[in-house]
C-alpha cells in the first residue's frame, strides 16, 4: 500500500530580514486563501516564502518514463496537476474533521531531527490546547505536533479518499501517514527514503540538499531557528535548494540520501507519500553539529 502522509501546518518563511512591516511584501493574499478553517493571523508570520530554484512541471506533461529517467534518483521537482483531491480536501477541512475524529487518539512527535518523544492526546485536546504558532524561544525537542504514528484502523475512511499522484518507482512499496502542525513549526533536516509531499491547504516551504552535501544545524534547534540564525549567513555555494509549494502541488524530493527540512508557512494540510528505499528502510538518518 503506498505511504502518504498528510499534515495539517501552519508554514512560515523567512528571506534574510524579517520584519512585521514587510507584510507589503507577501505575494500571496491571506484573505484569498481557503484555508479549510486552519486560519492563520498575519501577527504569527515570523517568515515569508522565499526563492524556487527547484523545477516546477505540469504533470500533463510529464511522463512516468521521465519521471524515472529525469528526477527520481537525482533531483527533486515540483509537480502540478497530478491529481484532484478535493473530496479528501473537504474532509480535512477543520470543522468536518473534528466533526468526525475529535475523539480519536493521535500520537505526537517533539519537532526535532530525531522525535524521539512521543505523546498520546486526542484530537481535540491537540487542536485546542497545543496547536499553536511556534516561536523563535521555544526549541524543537520542547515543541510537539501531530507528525503520523497513525491508526490506520481509525483513519481508515479518511485515508481510503486520497488519490495517490500516478508516479512510482520500481520495486519499491509506501504506506500512508497523516498529521498536523502549526504555524511556523517544520522538521529540522533529516534523511529518509524517496517520496512525495502534496499541499491540500495552505503552504509549505521545503529546503533541500544534494547528497554530497552535509547541511550544519543543531537536531534540537529548530527549522524557523535555522531560518533566523543560520540561512542569512550560508554563502550562496551552502544554500540547499528549496521551494514553497502550494495547494494542489506535490514535491518529489525524498530521492535517496539528501538532507532535506520543511517550514510551514500558512494553515496547511499536506499528503505526503513515502517510499521506502530498495532495501525496505523506512526510518531516518540524521546529521548534525
Amino acid at each position: 500500500m503506498p505511504v502518504y502522509f498528510v499534515l495539517v501546518s501552519l508554514l512560515t518563511f523567512l528571506s534574510v530580514e524579517i520584519t512585521l512591516s514587510s507584510l507589503q511584501n507577501l505575494d500571496v493574499d491571506l484573505d484569498l486563501i481557503d484555508d479549510g478553517g486552519w486560519e492563520t493571523s498575519a501577527s504569527n508570520l515570523l517568515a515569508f516564502p522565499g526563492p524556487c530554484d527547484i523545477e516546477v512541471r505540469n504533470a500533463a506533461s510529464l511522463s512516468q518514463q521521465e519521471f524515472l529517467s529525469r528526477y527520481a534518483y537525482s533531483k527533486p521537482v515540483v509537480i502540478r496537476g497530478a491529481t484532484d483531491n478535493k473530496v479528501f480536501q473537504d474532509q480535512c477541512r477543520k470543522d468536518a474533521i473534528l466533526k468526525e475524529y475529535s475523539s480519536k487518539r493521535i500520537r505526537l512527535s517533539s519537532a526535532n531531527t530525531h522525535s524521539y518523544e512521543k505523546v498520546d492526546v486526542t484530537l481535540d485536546y491537540y487542536v485546542t490546547h497545543v496547536l499553536k504558532p511556534q516561536t523563535l524561544s521555544k526549541l524543537g525537542n520542547e515543541t510537539f505536533y501531530w507528525f503520523g504514528d497513525n491508526n490506520f484502523t481509525e483513519w481508515k475512511s479518511l485515508i481510503d479518499l486520497y488519490k495517490p499522484p500516478p508516479y512510482f518507482l520500481p520495486k519499491m512499496t509506501g504506506a500512508y501517514s497523516f498529521g498536523l502542525a502549526g504555524a511556523g513549526t517544520g522538521v529540522p533536516f533529516h534523511f529518509h527514503g524517496p517520496g512525495f509531499g502534496e499541499v491540500v491547504f495552505g503552504r509549505k516551504r521545503w529546503f533541500m540538499y544534494a547528497p554530497e552535501k552535509t547541511p550544519h544545524f543543531h537536531p534540537n534547534r529548530t527549522t524557523l531557528q535555522w531560518l533566523y540564525e543560520d540561512y542569512p549567513e550560508l554563502h550562496s555555494s551552502d544554500r540547499p535548494l528549496e521551494c514553497t509549494i502550494g495547494q494542489g502541488e506535490e514535491m518529489e524530493n525524498y530521492y535517496i540520501g539528501n538532507a532535506h527540512a520543511s517550514f510551514l508557512f500558512t494553515s496547511c494540510t499536506s499528503a505526503i507519500h513515502c517510499y521506502p528505499d530498495d532495501r525496505g528502510y523506512t526510518g531516518s538518518k540524521t546529521t548534525g553539529t
